[in-house]
């Protein structure tokens, strides 16, 4: 009978662990993981991303909006992520743009008109470099296309300098930070999303936020950035 009870018990002791372990950090950058970089519907890190010292970071040479030519996007591999929570730091030059990417599926020509995007961007450098003025839903921390970052509590890092940026999605909410504060927040998949979808950037797009699961990618939009920091666990 105490043995039934002992083999019990650490049967609980193990589910226990297992459902702990399934929710620790990831940290994509780290020499445990970072091998499960590679490019969209490739099989190996393009050669201008390089890792050294839980440092990503990109090297090309920068080009205006007018002349921006299809990247070399990457994915992390190692799984698919449902609900989650994201933080990363990132860098930009003058002008510089990037962007997070999540329910990732690859098959697919076009990254962003399949997956949600937080917005990367050197705002102000953007605009003048590219005599140009952006919507709102562009600038950084946006969520791409579709939903604005509050303007009058978002506080951006000029180029050169770094930025955080935090991601936490559930069905229920999804959250967008920039340097430690909550600049926007939406329900996926309601009412006010779909409509967004309609009348918006990918009204055409018939696979744009289709998917509730898929990987974590990062944007190769015609210039440099460098990441650290990165951190995902599941919710």
């Amino acid at each position: 009978m105490k043995k039934k009870i002992l083999i019990f018990l650490l049967a609980i002791l193990f589910s226990c662990s297992k459902k702990s372990d399934s929710k620790e950090w990831i940290y994509p950058f780290s020499d445990k993981y970072s091998s499960y970089w590679r490019a969209y519907n490739g099989d190996r890190l393009p050669k201008k991303w390089k890792i050294t010292d839980n440092l990503l970071t990109f090297d090309t040479e920068f080009k205006l909006e007018n002349k921006y030519t299809k990247g070399s996007d990457i994915i992390f591999s190692k799984e698919e992520f449902h609900n989650f929570e994201l933080y990363l730091e990132w860098k930009l030059p003058k002008g510089g743009n990037s962007g997070i990417f999540y329910h990732l599926k690859e098959g697919f020509e076009e990254i962003s008109e399949i997956a949600p995007e937080y917005q990367l961007l050197d705002d102000d450098g953007w605009e003048e470099l590219n005599n140009a003025t952006l919507s709102s839903w562009q600038k950084a921390g946006a969520d791409y296309a579709m939903y604005s970052p509050d303007s009058k509590i978002k506080v951006l890092n000029p180029s050169g300098e770094w930025n955080s940026s935090k991601i936490i999605f559930t069905e229920k909410l999804v959250e967008h930070w920039l340097n430690g504060q909550k600049i926007l927040s939406f329900v996926p998949w309601s009412e006010d999303w779909h409509e967004r979808k309609k009348i918006g950037k990918w009204k055409e797009s018939k696979v744009y936020g289709k998917f509730k699961k898929g990987y974590i990618g990062l944007q190769d939009h015609n210039s440099s950035i460098s990441f650290r920091n990165m951190k995902i666990r599941k919710l």
